[in-house]
């Protein structure tokens, strides 16, 4: 999942390489912690946070599929 989130971040940014995706545990439920550049934060929430929505959508459809429970956080 984590490569997943990573490879969609990248084509958000500007700056590809500073894109991370860090996996923890909450839980039951796995947390997909993205971090990019600090410019390009707003390019990953989008306006009113309706990029942020569409990757937490993806990311929910996914885990779903796969039969797991999973959140993501974007990280400052």
């Amino acid at each position: 999942m984590t490569e997943l989130v990573a490879l969609f971040a990248r084509y958000l940014v500007d700056e590809p390489g500073r894109v991370s995706v860090r996996e923890r545990a909450a839980g039951e439920a796995r947390v997909a912690e993205l971090s990019v550049a600090r410019a390009d934060r707003g390019r990953v929430i989008g306006r009113g946070g309706r990029t942020a929505a569409a990757l937490r959508t993806l990311v929910d459809a996914v885990a779903a599929r796969r039969g797991e429970r999973w959140t993501l956080e974007i990280r400052d």
